[in-house]
């Protein structure tokens, strides 16, 4: 055989293994689905088989819960009937008792008609009496008429008038009596009540002083502080208008000023100035800006402190900066702040033992000189009890504190009882020994007018009195007045106080202009 047969002889092969692999495996397919029917078949007789349990369970489980859904039913319906049959037996119950009451109001209507016909002829009986009484009556009066030559009413006006005399003059000789035992107790009281008053108050004498001392670690910090040819001293005088003396008390500079505020200004100042070591104008310039507000920011705290320690509420920010500011004040040498929380307390007490309401007196107490810390120059003319009265007022303060506050020094009348309260108490703050220096307060008032006769003419920028009211200081603005016009102005103001004012000895007016080129470097 050639190889051509041989190939096909293979391939013939091949296709009949091929043709017999393939019958083998349709045998073997049959026989799977064949098996496969047969378990199919078996699982759904055990479907069907617990299907038919699972209902029977589920039917003897509904037929459960019918039974028990119809007990509870039934045991409701017995309750609602029981209920019922109490609603309806207390029905009963008050039917009888209405009947019952019916019955008795019958009665009681029954007895009540006799005894309105009872009071019936009564009062025919009685009306008949009087009209009889009244006849004879009328008949004793005409009896008494022709025996005294006297009508009745002329009578009866003769004997009004003797007994108004005599009931006048008794009424008198009571009311005197009356009045003269209320005058002696009233007194007795209102001593009590004034000694018990201060007697429970501890109050410390104040005396304000016009100098403060700055004290030095060394006399080397003068020369600093004086600088190159007094520049620095000049400096700090202009920019807080106090004046500063260097003299040789060891290791001590005093500063002197009439106002507090400003010598406090100075004092604080001149601290930063030397534990800072830069001492020169344009320096002292800016850390006296900044202490003043730094005293702003204290008066504020001063006056927030005091209201919270005497336990007074609601207080304007404005009144209160303005209690603050009583720190700074002095009335007749004694510390304003001090003297109206002594009289704000005093108050207190005194308003307690008469029964009125203490709170609001400590309020008008503390309030009561807040006029002698005027804002502007022009409130000064006005009394300081109209002025506090009027800001007390503008900032929304009750009708009766605003009366004790204007009527404490009797300037309007006096309304309400807490103002002569405000007096008194005012009187026992500033009257007793050492609390007060009248020569003090009237040296303060001449330094104020100076510097307000310098404010009066045009072009000035700040005046301070200083060396005790021997020298008045005065900076003018460069752009408005002339170096010209500067001396004028000194002269005029040298007149003006001569001929305005009474003061011992003579007044320096020095008036400073100056003239400044300011340029910055970038």
């Amino acid at each position: 055989m050639d190889s051509t047969t041989i190939i096909l002889v293979a391939i013939a092969g091949l296709v009949i293994g091929f043709v017999i692999a393939k019958i083998l495996e349709k045998g073997k397919a049959s026989k799977t689905v064949a098996n496969a029917k047969k378990e199919a078949s078996a699982i759904l007789k055990e479907a069907n088989i617990e299907g038919e349990s699972i209902k029977k369970d589920k039917i003897f489980q509904a037929k459960e819960k019918f039974l028990e859904l119809k007990a509870e039913h039934e045991k409701v319906i017995i309750n609602k009937d029981k209920k019922i049959s109490e609603a309806e037996k207390r029905i009963r119950d008050k039917e009888s008792q209405v009947s019952n009451e019916l019955a008795k109001n019958k009665k009681l209507s029954e007895q009540l008609e006799v005894k309105i016909k009872d009071i019936a002829h009564k009062e025919e009986f009685y009306d008949k009496k009087h009209a009889e009484l009244e006849k004879l009556h009328n008949n004793q009066v005409q009896q008494l008429e022709v025996i005294s030559g006297l009508s009745a009413e002329e009578a009866k006006s003769q004997l009004m008038e003797s007994l108004k005399e005599t009931a006048k003059s008794d009424a008198m000789a009571y009311l005197q009596s009356t009045m003269e035992e209320a005058k002696l107790t009233a007194q007795q009281e209102a001593r009590k009540i004034v000694i018990n008053t201060i007697q429970r108050i501890g109050t410390e004498e104040a005396v304000e002083n016009c100098v403060s001392v700055f004290n030095l670690e060394s006399d080397d910090v003068k020369g600093r502080i004086i600088g190159r040819e007094g520049r620095n001293i000049r400096a700090i005088e202009a920019a807080t208008g106090v004046e500063i003396i260097v003299d040789d008390t060891p290791e001590a500079i005093i500063l002197s000023c009439f106002d507090s505020v400003r010598r406090e200004i100075a004092r604080l100042s001149l601290h930063k100035l030397v534990t800072d070591g830069r001492i020169h104008p344009a320096r002292i310039e800016e850390i006296v800006k900044k202490t003043e507000k730094q005293i702003e920011q204290e008066i504020v705290e001063i006056g927030k402190r005091t209201v919270i320690d005497l336990g007074i509420h609601g207080l304007h920010p404005e009144l209160i900066k303005a209690v603050g500011r009583m720190k700074y004040r002095s009335s007749y040498g004694q510390n304003l702040l001090q003297h109206s929380r002594e009289v704000a307390k005093l108050c207190g007490v005194m308003a307690a033992e008469l029964g009125l309401n203490p709170k609001l007196a400590k309020r008008a107490g503390l309030l009561h000189d807040i006029g002698k810390v005027p804002n502007t120059e022009a409130e000064v003319e006005t009394p300081h009890a109209i002025l506090g009265m009027q800001w007390a007022e503008k900032y929304g303060e009750k009708p009766d504190v605003c009366n004790a506050i204007g009527a404490h020094h009797d300037e309007i009348e006096m309304k309400t009882l807490i103002s002569p309260i405000i007096q008194v108490c005012d009187a026992i703050s500033g009257a007793r020994p050492g609390a007060r220096r009248q020569v003090l307060d009237s040296y303060i008032q001449r330094l104020k007018d100076l510097e307000e006769i310098a404010f009066a003419f045009g072009g000035v920028q700040k005046a301070y009195a200083i060396q005790a009211g021997r020298e008045l200081r005065v900076i003018v603005e460069s752009e408005k007045v002339s170096d010209d016009k500067a001396a004028q102005l000194s002269f005029e103001i040298s007149q003006k106080i001569q001929t305005d004012m009474t003061y011992p000895g003579q007044v320096k007016v020095t008036v400073i202009r100056e003239t400044r080129s300011v340029n910055v470097a970038k």
